[in-house]
């Protein structure tokens, strides 16, 4: 059995296309939408050819409405674009976000899968770094044998005790200084993490012709282009805003 595990597209709809990977069952982690302005054709995609899918908080506050107001970093770039994201989205598809299953457990070819975006312990919001202490108290009451987050834009793959923890990294908005699509495949028990080019600047054109305030555009773009840039991300570390 192949699995393709996706998280964080955040509708990056020419970076979804980029990833061609061929597999039997596809799991995504969360964080369809904000911050990319094709939101529809990845709800599409994921709602066609995806067999699992949790809710991510930035999916959660979509559906919900949930108003931010930021001036700097990621939180100033939720803030803005989440308008315009709502705007792209039926009613079908908000209804969607919201009925999305906060966490998920599953059997996949006689192993069990904990599915969150963010964590066991907190699924929507906690920031989870690729730290074997960290994740020890946060798989002490977990019953399962492979636990697969996204939420930090990070890729990682850790072993604790008879557990494994799989992070594959964010297709949509890479921080960790590689623009590339970043994913997932699993196939007998083995883990690999793997990156994809895409057409960054077909990602970029629709922020350009947006009405985004010029400073958005700017960051979205520096982000994109390298792979989270500048002062808006560190890699291993949550924006000091903490909003993912």
């Amino acid at each position: 059995m192949r699995i393709l595990l996706l998280a964080d597209v955040h509708g990056n709809w020419p970076a979804l296309q980029a990833i061609q990977e061929p597999h039997d069952v596809c799991v995504c982690l969360g964080d369809l939408v904000d911050y990319g302005l094709e939101p529809a054709p990845c709800l599409g995609w994921v709602r066609q050819n995806v067999r699992h899918v949790v809710r991510g908080n930035h999916d959660h506050a979509v559906a919900q409405d949930v108003r931010v107001v930021g001036r700097t970093g990621f939180k100033y770039l939720t803030g803005v674009t989440r308008p315009l994201t709502r705007e792209r989205l039926t009613e079908d598809d908000l209804r969607y976000l919201s009925r999305l299953p906060v966490s998920l457990t599953t059997t996949i070819d006689s192993t069990r899968f904990l599915l969150v975006h963010a964590t066991p312990r907190d699924p929507l919001d906690e920031y989870a770094p690729a730290d074997a202490e960290f994740w020890s108290r946060r798989l002490a009451d977990v019953e399962a044998d492979v636990v697969c987050v996204g939420h930090t834009h990070q890729q990682y793959v850790l072993e604790i005790g008879g557990k494994l923890v799989i992070n594959p990294g964010s297709v949509g908005q890479p921080r960790d200084g590689d623009p590339r699509a970043a994913y997932a495949v699993i196939e007998d028990n083995r883990v690999e993490l793997k990156r994809v080019e895409y057409p960054v600047e077909d990602a970029v054109r629709p922020i350009l012709d947006s009405s985004l305030p010029d400073q958005a555009k700017e960051l979205l773009a520096e982000v994109l282009r390298r792979g989270g840039g500048g002062n808006h991300s560190s890699a291993g570390k949550p924006p000091a805003n903490g909003v993912q």
